[in-house]
């Protein structure tokens, strides 16, 4: 008999999402995405971090004054969307936990994404934001927020 305690295919690829945002060194906000094709094969991840080449110990990682993260900072969906390396997204689904700015939402309509799964809505009445859902829903990508009975799925790395 098979178990029956499995997670879903949301859970796992948000799941994944999750653990790709573990590998963002940005102090404050860790954001990661994954993009899954439509036979729920992952095509690639991503995480805000700086552009290669642009070390994380000499760019800033504030948020205020003159020189600030936002100008240098690659955002998930972006950085899932390049390291996708040309493959064709067209159909796919995008996992992130923060919902998409409005930068991002042209990437996502631009490569043919179809569908986003978000887990929070932090910014949800900025007007970035705002333009961002404008966008999405006028192009007819698919907006989800991500539900689960889980609170949590455990990694071991012992028995």
């Amino acid at each position: 008999m098979k178990r029956n305690d499995y997670i879903s295919w949301d859970e796992y690829f948000m799941g994944v999402a999750l653990l790709a945002a573990k590998r963002s060194k940005d102090p404050n906000t860790q954001v990661g995405a994954c993009i899954v094709d439509e036979n729920n094969i992952i095509i690639s991840t991503g995480y805000n971090g700086f552009p290669y080449g642009c070390s994380d110990d000499t760019f800033p990682w504030e948020r205020d004054g003159d020189d600030t993260k936002y100008k240098y900072v690659v955002h998930a969906e972006l950085n899932a969307i390049l390291n996708a390396n040309g493959k064709s997204l067209k159909g796919a689904t995008l996992y992130v936990d923060l919902f998409p700015c409005n930068e991002c939402a042209k990437a996502i309509i631009q490569s043919g994404i179809k569908e986003v799964v978000y887990l929070y809505d932090k910014y949800a009445t900025t007007v970035e934001t705002l333009a961002s859902k404008r966008m999405l829903e006028s192009s007819g990508v698919i907006i989800r927020q991500f539900k689960s009975d889980k609170s949590e799925i455990v990694l071991e790395f012992e028995k």
